[in-house]
């Protein structure tokens, strides 16, 4: 994991922009920073080592080409057995592997890589790459100005090296305070663009030329061209995920699609322990410590369970609970499937005097905010496995893949029952158009694949992996997921919709596996609602802070005074307008973190 800042054709003030870029990356690559010019550009790279602590510095360079990346490859080690790379390879890093393939193949060495990762390429073609893993684990953000293309991990990036103003964008922090987060590439600052997950697009004299994107999720058709700015358009290549020969492919295992008359439950059950436990094995690959974020949920014990198969030692394992009245704790259950798989548990409490503390630094971590209130026990447990862990894995990715939401059951529902779709309901009618249109699925998929396909498009990049980068990145953690790989997308997604939801229950499949493995995980309980109790927390100085933070300037460009107010007076909905005023205080107006929870709350 690490922190990667360029500018592309930028001209002799390059290099001392990208070294102001990288400056405020430090915190995403603690172990060191290194510059370089390069085939007419400025290249950054903030390293938090993981994978050959020695060799892997970037940018790295091998076959004619030059990358620095972000993120992990993990299926390095079997691209250099496939394609006989051995005898090339200098270093043992993951990322040395596809220079030699982009050498070979141009283009389509994209395709062949399993892993997270946002990269620059400068291929010894004479073409510029800049690329997203096609889920959206790691982030990307660009912009196109007069001297070039900039390009960096984090939004501050380019405020630091004062290529743009912070300026906010209302349409896009509307968006935020009605789902928690923004939609697809817009971000809330005007003139700044994400890559959108899977995104690869060519640069060629600063300029976007073409483009294409790759889905995530399988059998789902052609890539989608994107359109370049002053350049030649094209849908360049089919990619993995979406070949139709994709299971012929190198460098990928992908499993073939399971369908009614192709074996028992018992036989999906069998090839689910498999390909998850590939998945866990290649997500541990790293030369320094790790462990797991363990909740109280089927996701993570899941993960616990393939973790402990897999070492010899005990896996260190953290959760954190709430000490709040009638907040749900996941403590106990967590220690229960830790005990029973003699994991090396640590426990970590949240509590008021955490959520006033933690509040302004995580709406600092936050550049590219996300208003989901899950982020305080994300940041919570990586303050805790700071210094204990380097790489965690958690359960992100499995509701999504497997069906686990009671959305997903509602829309599969009739009208009658109480079933409406799987969707939003903001109170602007525009808003819930603009994310229809961020959400639309191909033809062809069940109700259910529709539903999953729009989280995936939309909730989990923005909002579940947004968080974990951020949280874990503010205190020099690798966050992996391994349900968001290739190989789980290629076993999950096509299963018949039975084999994911089943009466009241999501996640059948998964469910049915955990019962052989971990019966302590209890997966057949009720599940209850994932809540943090931040309105408990607020409510008793609910009425000064709608009166405080009404004024603020970002605050009163999307709602009135009257508005906040009530907002505040009621029982819920205070938490998004609260964070957002503290964040538009901290990346707006450039206040500290300490400094914008007192003008929002007052003296605690």
């Amino acid at each position: 994991m690490c922190g990667i800042a360029g500018v592309l054709a930028g001209g002799e003030t390059a290099p001392a922009v990208t070294k102001a870029m990288a400056e405020a990356l430090t915190h995403r690559g603690p172990d060191g920073v290194r510059l370089e010019d390069v085939a007419g550009a400025a290249l950054a790279h903030a390293r938090l080592s993981i994978i050959d602590l020695e060799g892997g510095w970037q940018p790295l360079h091998a076959a004619g080409s030059t990358v620095i990346g972000n993120g992990e490859i993990y299926n390095y080690l079997e691209l250099a057995q496939e394609f006989d790379l051995d005898p090339e390879l200098a270093t043992g890093s993951d990322f040395e592997p596809f220079l030699h393939l982009y050498a070979r193949e141009g283009e389509a060495a994209f395709d062949r890589l399993r892993g997270m990762y946002a990269l620059c390429l400068i291929g010894g073609d004479g073409k510029t790459w800049l690329a997203r893993d096609p889920f959206g684990i790691k982030p990307l953000y660009i912009m196109e100005h007069d001297g070039g293309l900039a390009f960096a991990s984090e939004p501050r990036a380019f405020f630091k090296a004062g290529l743009m103003a912070p300026v906010l964008d209302e349409a896009a922090a509307q968006e935020l305070l009605a789902f928690n987060y923004t939609l697809g590439e817009r971000t809330v600052f005007q003139g700044l663009r994400r890559l959108v997950p899977g995104e690869i697009v060519e640069v060629r004299n600063g300029r976007i030329v073409s483009g294409r994107r790759r889905s995530a999720l399988p059998f789902m058709g052609r890539d989608r061209p994107r359109s370049g700015q002053g350049g030649e358009v094209r849908a360049g290549t089919p990619t993995s995920q979406l070949d139709p020969d994709f299971p012929t492919r190198p460098g990928l295992r992908p499993v073939p699609p399971p369908h009614d008359g192709e074996g028992s439950e018992a036989a999906l059950i069998k090839r689910l322990d498999a390909v998850l436990e590939d998945s866990v094995r290649v997500h541990q690959r790293s030369d320094v410590p790790y462990g797991l974020f363990l909740s109280g949920g089927i996701d993570s014990a899941a993960i616990a369970t393939l973790m402990a198969r897999l070492n010899t030692r005990p896996v260190t394992a953290f959760t954190c609970g709430f000490d709040a009245p009638g907040a749900r704790d996941e403590r106990a259950q967590a220690e229960k499937v830790a005990r029973a798989l003699d994991l090396d548990w640590r426990e970590t409490s949240f509590g008021e005097a955490d959520f006033w503390r933690t509040l302004p630094e995580i709406a600092w971590a936050l550049d590219d905010p996300t208003a989901d209130y899950a982020t305080l026990p994300t940041y919570k447990l990586a303050e805790a496995a700071k210094g204990t862990l380097t790489v965690v894995l958690t359960g992100e990715g499995g509701d999504e893949l497997f069906g686990g939401y009671g959305r997903y059951r509602r829309a599969l529902r009739p009208a009658w029952l109480g079933g409406r779709p799987a969707e939003p309901r903001p109170d602007d009618p525009a808003l819930l158009a603009r994310w229809r249109a961020e959400a639309q699925p191909p033809k062809g998929l069940t109700p259910l694949q529709q539903a999953q396909w729009a989280d995936v498009a939309t909730w989990l990049p923005n909002d579940l992996l947004l968080k974990l980068d951020r949280c874990l990145m503010a205190h020099g953690l690798e966050g992996r997921t391994p349900f968001l790989d290739p190989q789980v997308a290629a076993f999950a997604f096509p299963l018949p919709d039975r084999f994911k939801v089943c009466g009241r229950y999501g996640k059948w499949l998964l469910r049915k596996w955990l019962e052989r493995a971990c019966p302590a995980a209890e997966p057949w309980a009720r599940k209850q609602g994932f809540t943090v109790p931040v309105e408990a927390w607020i409510a008793p100085r609910a009425k000064d802070i709608g009166a405080r933070i009404a004024g603020f300037e970002a605050v009163r460009r999307l709602r009135s005074a009257e508005q906040v107010k009530a907002v505040f007076a009621s029982e819920g909905g205070r938490w998004p307008l609260l964070f957002f005023a503290v964040w538009s205080l901290i990346h707006l107006e450039g206040a500290s973190p300490s400094a914008a929870l007192e003008a929002a709350v007052g003296p605690l």
